[in-house]
């Protein structure tokens, strides 16, 4: 069973829906607000699996997203997004073509992400169009609580040796909320080889030191964590750009190596500002932000690995974890 974080996003008016298809799976982020969020987004992996993300770039002219797509399948996951279009577009949420107000066609703008996730199960199963669109009902429909562990684009999942999974973390600094949803699936390792440690949280138990040493890779060395940092701070989209970015150094925390050829680590980063006020964030509270973007990130990732469950032949932490601490 995965853990409770549905509040967290609500708090920030983003629904999550989770489509878990045994060996993979789709995580839809959807505002709430049909006019979108504003979003960017980093790309440090050198093996990304992206859509839209050009769009995303501060000197860009479409500032908002309505949806971010987060899928397993590799490459072939990134249909997921197709179908997150055509559900938000039924429900007439989109870029307004011919302007705000006036008719006229409507443009989903649905960045999306992918894990590389095809040695876990059966590798001709991958995310369609249809699971894309049924995330993203689930998102705005509330129709399942938002769990992590081994659910959504988290089910195929991988860290290291061991199962990886999707992870949400929150904190609170200076009256705004910052909260990161990550899909933890990294070709480096959670663990410390020396002291069987999480990296990302050293004060819980260790694991097995024989019995993790002992495990072997599944497959080849091609992973991906990906995920989205959220906040009610009022930021435009190169702070937001900052968020990303500090949002690997979090990621780099929880996991050795990171950003590796192999891996296509990306970060999004969206404001969804209702409630907090129109004033401009400054650099001394931006810093902070960052800040808690990276905690966020760690966090993410221990809450991802932590709550995984072991499945083909791939244990999850918390099988090989002592009881002694």
């Amino acid at each position: 069973m995965g853990h409770l974080h549905t509040e967290i996003f609500t708090a920030l008016g983003v629904g999550i829906g989770h489509v878990s298809l045994g060996d993979t799976g789709v995580t839809a982020l959807v505002s709430r607000d049909p006019q979108g969020m504003i979003g960017a987004v980093d790309v440090r992996g050198g093996g990304p699996g992206t859509r839209e993300t050009d769009l995303l770039a501060p000197h860009n002219t479409v500032e908002r997203v309505h949806a971010i797509v987060l899928a397993g399948g590799s490459a072939f996951g990134l249909a997921a997004a197709d179908g997150a279009m055509g559900e938000l577009e039924a429900r007439g949420i989109g870029f307004e073509v011919f302007g705000e107000g006036v008719d006229g066609p409507r443009v989903p703008i649905v960045p999306a992400a992918v894990i590389f996730d095809l040695v876990v199960g059966d590798s001709a199963h991958r995310p369609r169009a249809a699971d894309g669109a049924a995330a993203v009902a689930a998102a705005l429909d509330d129709a399942a609580p938002a769990t992590t562990g081994s659910v959504g684009a988290g089910c195929g999942a991988t860290a290291g040796v061991l199962r990886g999974g999707f992870g949400i973390a929150s904190i609170e600094v200076e009256g705004a909320l910052v909260a990161a949803a990550v899909v933890a699936n990294p070709m480096g390792s959670v663990i410390d080889p020396a002291t069987g440690l999480l990296y990302g949280d050293p004060t819980q138990p260790a694991v097995e030191l024989d019995t993790f040493n002992a495990l072997e890779r599944p497959g080849p060395k091609l992973n991906t964590t990906i995920g989205v940092i959220a906040t009610n701070a009022p930021l435009r989209p190169a702070q937001l750009q900052r968020l990303a970015i500090a949002g690997h150094d979090g990621l780099a925390r929880a996991v050795r190596p990171a950003h590796s050829p192999l891996d296509g680590d990306t970060l999004f980063a969206v404001s969804v500002p209702a409630g907090v006020g129109a004033l401009e964030v400054g650099v001394d509270k931006l810093a902070a932000l960052t800040a808690a973007a990276a905690d966020a990130v760690q966090a993410a990732i221990v809450d991802a690995v932590a709550h995984a469950t072991g499945a083909y032949d791939i244990p999850a932490w918390c099988d090989i974890v002592t009881t002694d601490g």
